[in-house]
């Protein structure tokens, strides 16, 4: 079993927040003597498309769009998009919906769910839609999928219809998924179209140690949520690692990573606008999910200790400073945990700042490949 991480000093940070990883000590200078990488790994986004205090999910598309526009050009790998119900902060519950919509304002960058939460929806009605997307954007269309409802139980309810479906039935789920996708058969009764016979790779998504087995075990990519739930990181890459069993998708383990990282000029500024972040994760701690807030000055006064508690365990991989922090923090990430690919989220209020946030982050990107 590896080591539970360790809080590194605010310093690497830059908000007070936890950053998970193996126990390095207190030393920034520390992360010059790790191992490079042997060769750089692709970055992606995942985004939300989150509403603003004041904004609208309108507006929130347009910046959505504006964001696949630049990590297109940029070089990004991926741009994810993730299904969630009932959130007044979040405008990405028609997923693949979206997923089209910025797959047409778009040109190279692959697109796709990360993810579809399956137990919400009929395994035909997904392999329609997302054979639907990968028929107008070939080669381009990823189906990232999680068992979780990505929603409060009233919303789940609603979208279910029939409640005798639970997480528990996510592996029949996923079979019947994978069946629709299969090259169509004569006679055969019930068929996706389109979808029946594309090649769409399927992810698996998990914030536990389930989704690692279950990736695992099936042959699947992985995708760690670290963003929000950090705590059995490295167990999972561990697990999945172990147990993977090739398959006709994926021959060796391939398991990519979700962060938080903002990065801004100075630390100062890198703190001020994560604060937005920081107050969303509170409200959704105390059950009171909203709209993104506006930033503050100190965080601290709009959260008790219980809250505080709450928010930095979700946060606490997160990389937000300065270039130079969240460059040296991400050398120490990635030589520890060995991702196959990187994936970054983050939200910010001001959608000029998030903009220029993932410009900084492609300038390390290109730095480090470099080295």
């Amino acid at each position: 079993m590896p080591m539970l991480p360790t809080k590194l000093p605010t310093e690497i940070v830059g908000t007070g927040a936890l950053f998970l990883t193996a126990p390095f000590g207190a030393s920034l200078a520390f992360a010059a003597a790790l191992p490079d990488t042997a060769q750089m790994i692709p970055f992606s986004i995942l985004d939300l498309c989150p509403i603003t205090q004041g904004s609208t999910p309108a507006q929130s598309f347009r910046n959505s769009v504006s964001l696949a526009r630049l990590a297109d050009e940029l070089g990004y790998h991926r741009f994810w998009l993730a299904e969630h119900h009932n959130m007044p902060g979040i405008a990405s519950a028609a997923t693949s919906v979206v997923i089209g919509h910025i797959a047409g304002h778009t040109s190279r960058i692959r697109v796709g769910a990360g993810g579809i939460m399956l137990p919400n929806h009929a395994p035909l009605a997904i392999a329609e839609q997302f054979g639907t997307l990968e028929s107008l954007y070939p080669g381009r269309i990823d189906l990232g999928l999680g068992r979780a409802p990505g929603s409060d139980s009233i919303a789940a309810r609603a979208l279910r219809r029939n409640l005798n479906i639970y997480a528990d039935d996510f592996p029949e789920l996923v079979a019947e998924l994978r069946q629709y996708f299969a090259p169509a058969q004569a006679g055969q009764s019930l068929r996706a179209v389109p979808g029946a016979g594309l090649d769409i790779p399927l992810w698996i998504l998990g914030s536990s140690l389930y989704g690692a087995q279950y990736a695992a075990a099936n042959g699947l990519p992985f995708a760690f949520a670290a963003h929000f739930a950090p705590t059995f990181l490295l167990q999972a890459v561990d697990i999945y690692r172990r147990n993977f069993v090739p398959s006709a998708q994926l021959q060796q383990p391939y398991f990519m990573l979700t962060v938080n990282i903002l990065a801004a000029e100075t630390n100062a500024e890198a703190r001020y606008w994560f604060t937005s972040q920081q107050l969303a994760f509170a409200n959704v701690h105390r059950g009171k999910a909203a709209e993104l807030p506006p930033p503050v000055e100190h965080i601290d006064d709009y959260m008790d200790a219980s809250t505080q508690a709450g928010v930095e365990r979700m946060l606490s991989c997160s990389l937000v400073g300065s270039p130079d922090v969240v460059e040296s923090g991400l050398q120490m990430l990635l030589n520890d945990v060995k991702p196959d690919e990187l994936m970054v989220t983050g939200h910010v209020f001001d959608h000029a700042v998030r903009l220029q946030s993932y410009r900084i982050v492609a300038d390390i990107y290109q730095r480090l490949s470099a080295e």
